[in-house]
């Protein structure tokens, strides 16, 4: 087998295992890795079966949206990557142009907090949850164009309240925290 053919399988090998640790790699971050093209990267893609980062996440919120009890998916903002029901969550969001300042690149903190705040609300194993307090920090700017990762932590439950940790991401650099004190109000039918 040539050099070049032992390399591919490889990369084919490597590549899979990346997209199944991180499915939120994008082409040019894979190319970039691997030190080829991103037209090598979807060819490489289309010869594993991988879908492209679209259809990926979309695939993986549409099984996940149907766990949550709180919230339907036009509620969230962006795609729910997981959901563990009472302890932790995982929110993608793509931010553009519309959610930025009118004289800069830089998004609305708006957007960000409503990100953390759906995701900490969807966490909850309830029909009905409530932010009754919530201690947020932002701590970096995020510019039009950034993929935000959302991470939930559900850190304790006490009666119908529950404190949750929520992190969002730019590139693994976290860009704002924020605890979540919720309450949950069941519905009396």
């Amino acid at each position: 087998m040539s050099r070049p053919a032992t390399a591919k399988i490889a990369r084919h090998k490597s590549l899979k295992e990346m997209i199944d640790e991180n499915l939120f790699m994008t082409d040019e971050e894979l190319a970039e890795y691997f030190s080829v093209s991103v037209p090598t990267i979807r060819l490489d893609r289309s010869d594993l079966d991988i879908p492209e980062l679209r259809k990926r996440v979309k695939d993986v919120a549409q099984d996940n949206v149907k766990k949550v009890r709180s919230l339907i998916a036009v509620d969230l903002p962006g795609e729910l990557l997981e959901i563990d029901l009472n302890k932790s969550g995982a929110l993608a969001l793509e931010t553009n142009q519309r959610m930025t300042f009118t004289h800069s690149d830089v998004v609305r903190g708006q957007y960000v907090y409503s990100m953390a705040e759906a995701l900490a609300i969807a966490v909850i194993d309830s029909e009905v949850a409530l932010v009754g307090v919530a201690n947020i920090k932002y701590k970096h700017p995020i510019h039009s164009g950034e993929r935000l990762l959302a991470k939930a932590e559900v850190k304790r439950i006490k009666g119908n309240n529950y404190i949750v940790w929520v992190k969002v991401f730019s590139k693994k650099i976290e860009v704002f925290k924020g605890k979540f004190i919720l309450v949950s109000i069941e519905s009396k039918v």
